[in-house]
């Protein structure tokens, strides 16, 4: 171990001599794993960076000579589980207050405690910054499961393990919040790392990734590893498992084999195309629409693969028919229940492997990313000393379909912004005894779907909605006027109250996953 670190040491010193004269640069930051609640592509292209990458026993090189960035230093700079998210530490504010950062490729604001909460051990202290500015505007963003609302400022931050250098940001400050903060997590706040048309109150407040790139000159492009595939849901005091975020490129040790890209349909939240779904090699043979209706995204704040109801339906109706068990309780398979089994015995053998078909860059093609039954059936421990239980890490969703940390976990996941594209390829660290827990083939042909499997847009604005929904209500009432005219013409001519529609009638109002 002693000569290997020495060796790491050398070659980094080469790395810096060999680099020199480089302007541009990339960045990488760590994570780890926590465990949930019971109840054919091209390499991305970077020449321009003059990138010299040098593998010597495994070990790749990626430097800057300035010294604002090394990939290496970022590897293994994320702590967390799937269950409870992966986190990144953080310095916010002067002098600088240490915080780690829950990591969300599904939503786009950077926004930390700045409030006592029973859940958190600590919050940023927005009167110790001598360089904290408040806007004067405040700000709810509402989640999935969840909600904060706060105020708006700008900070300093810095990167730990990061980018040597520090980015003015946008901050929201959480003062209060309902179910997003919840018991045993390790994280204080959350970095929205999607576009800014899902920033709130709008998209005038620019996501923190977008900031880095304008403040720095760092490439459009950032790669995300999670290291918790096929591991059981642990305590707090147990140490997760590992991960990396690489800020402005990728590092080519985090995955092997090839990666494979599919286009990023809308620039909100990161949507992509989906083509099929497979259960053991068997099509569930449904419209590619319902596939991506409302929407089909990768984001890593999500836990579970979530699927719209027809499609997780159909799933785990192959599933039940495919593996060799069933007589499952309904409520596995809806999330209530744990599977358990004698404590040494293990259940993978008895279910089949999971393929999602994307559409590849070249639109007359797809790739298929597969997960084993040990990223799906996910061990869940303290439950019993006897018995080995596991959740199912499958849900359905009333909003589209969503690349959660059961999928992720099993890739190194490239976000390429810079030309609008979504790598995948299989990560070095998803793999139990040896063996790898994740699969991806293609090229196939894709010219047996439909052109478009996206379906219609929908409404990317809280006002949009308001609007339409102002819109439909107007119509209705005059068809109700119309109607009384028609039915009670003598009566019509008293004046009535008039009908309000409220921001309240938006059914998505704030919606950001």
């Amino acid at each position: 171990m002693a000569n290997s670190y020495k060796m790491r040491l050398i070659l980094w010193a080469f790395g810096l001599l060999m680099c020199s004269g480089m302007s541009n640069s990339l960045y990488t930051i760590p994570l780890r794993i926590f465990a949930g609640k019971f109840n054919s592509s091209v390499d991305l292209d970077l020449s321009h960076l003059k990138k010299i990458n040098t593998t010597v026993n495994g070990l790749s090189l990626a430097t800057d000579p300035t010294g604002q960035v090394n990939f290496l230093d970022m590897v293994n700079n994320l702590k967390g589980d799937s269950g409870r998210g992966y986190y990144l530490e953080m310095m916010i504010g002067t002098p600088p207050q240490k915080l780690n950062i829950l990591v969300d490729t599904g939503s786009s604001n950077f926004a930390v405690a700045a409030a006592p909460h029973p859940y958190i051990t600590h919050y940023f202290s927005r009167d110790l910054s001598s360089t904290y500015m408040s806007t004067g505007r405040g700000v709810t963003v509402r989640y999935t499961q969840g909600n904060w609302a706060g105020e708006l400022g700008r900070d300093q931050i810095t990167i730990p393990n990061g980018p040597n250098a520090t980015v003015t940001i946008n901050i929201a400050a959480i003062l209060t919040s309902e179910g997003f903060f919840l018991p045993g997590i390790n994280w204080q706040g959350i970095l929205g790392m999607a576009y800014s048309v899902l920033a709130r109150p709008d998209s005038s407040v620019e996501p923190f990734f977008r900031s880095l790139v304008q403040q720095t000159g760092l490439p459009d492009v950032f790669s995300l590893q999670m290291c918790g595939a096929g591991m059981p849901a642990s305590s707090v005091s147990a140490d997760p498992a590992g991960g990396s975020l690489i800020l402005g490129g990728i590092e080519p040790t985090l995955y092997k084999g090839s990666v494979w890209y599919t286009p990023i349909k809308e620039e909100w939240y990161y949507q992509v195309e989906i083509l099929k779904l497979e259960v053991g090699e068997q099509n569930l043979n449904l419209d590619c629409k319902e596939y991506n209706a409302d929407k089909a995204i990768v984001d890593s704040g999500t836990t579970l693969l979530r699927l719209p109801e027809n499609v997780f339906s159909a799933l785990v109706e192959a599933i039940i028919r495919t593996s060799l068990i069933h007589d499952f309780s309904e409520g596995f398979w809806l999330g209530t229940k744990l599977a358990c089994w004698v404590k040494g015995e293990t259940p993978f053998r008895l279910f089949p492997k999971i393929s999602i078909y994307l559409r590849a860059t070249n639109a007359s093609q797809s790739f298929r990313i597969t997960i084993l039954p040990q990223l799906y059936i996910q061990p869940i421990t303290d439950i019993d000393d006897a018995l080995d239980c596991y959740r199912f890490g499958v849900s359905s969703s009333s909003n589209g379909l969503v690349i959660g940390a059961t999928v992720m976990e099993g890739f190194y996941v490239i976000f390429d912004r810079a030309q609008k594209r979504v790598g995948f390829a299989v990560s070095t660290c998803a793999e139990s005894g040896g063996a790898p827990l994740s699969v991806i083939d293609g090229p196939f042909a894709a010219l047996d779907v439909a052109a478009d499997c996206a379906g219609v847009p929908a409404l990317r604005e809280p006002w949009l909605w308001a609007l339409s929904y102002a819109l439909m209500g107007a119509c209705a009432l005059v068809l109700l006027i119309l109607l009384l005219l028609l039915a009670f013409p003598c009566r019509c001519r008293h004046s009535a109250s008039p009908w309000e529609i409220t921001d309240e009638s938006s059914l998505v109002r704030n919606r950001i996953k």
